[in-house]
């Protein structure tokens, strides 16, 4: 029985890891629609959502089994637990991926407004974020999930430097609003997937050190 009950724990990480992947990739595609301005990109994460709102279900389903079936102790319990929490993240990012392209397709039908610096940077950092924080989980590498916790300011300091450099593009030309408010909403969302992979890491944190960061990360 302990040896099913720890393959049925191996397969719920298998499952996490491919619905993470998914969602790193939505990221990246997102962004690399609007930076090399390729339509075909935007069509790709919409296909991408129905299969990670699929396996969403699939993953709580299996997870609530686990827990009916086996009435885990309290260590596998709070894994199990964090699972479920972390595949709510994972199925958010994704919506925001979503998010990023609806702005993305519109932003297409208009000429580029500015050259795009600071947003791929911050969504490499936001992806690689989620790529860490699913990494702490599997290995319960508590630094490893500290360290991510760490890289959110990182992305909200981009986020007010984009912000500040859109502003001013506003207040210079009306004619660069629109684009612009859709520039300022991409970033938004980057910065949003960076909160919930900092959920992960926090969530990481406290299964493997029984301490809650979430107020106190820098302590």
């Amino acid at each position: 029985m302990d040896r099913h009950f720890d393959e049925e724990l191996r397969i719920l990480k298998e499952k996490l890891i491919k619905m993470s992947s998914i969602a790193e990739e939505m990221i990246a595609k997102s962004i690399n629609a609007l930076k090399e301005r390729k339509g075909e990109l935007v069509d790709e994460v919409f296909e991408h959502e129905r299969t990670i709102n699929e396996m969403q279900i699939e993953i709580d389903d299996f997870a609530f089994k686990l827990i009916a079936l086996h009435q885990p102790a309290a260590s596998d319990l709070r894994f199990i637990i964090a699972a479920i929490k972390i595949n709510s993240d994972l199925e958010r990012i994704g919506d925001l991926a979503v998010n990023i392209v609806e702005r993305v397709r519109d932003l297409l039908k208009e000429p580029p407004l500015k050259p795009l610096i600071d947003l791929p940077q911050m969504a490499a950092i936001a992806q690689n974020m989620v790529k860490d924080s699913i990494g702490a989980f599997i290995d319960r590498n508590a630094d490893l999930a500290r360290e991510v916790c760490r890289r959110d300011d990182q992305v909200d300091s981009l986020n007010g430097q984009i912000f500040a450099e859109l502003y001013a593009y506003m207040i210079k030309d009306s004619a660069s609003i629109n684009r612009a408010i859709d520039l300022l909403l991409v970033a938004r969302h980057l910065e949003r997937i960076a909160d919930h992979a900092t959920n992960i890491g926090e969530d990481v944190f406290y299964i493997v050190k029984g301490r809650d960061i979430r107020h106190h990360r820098e302590e």
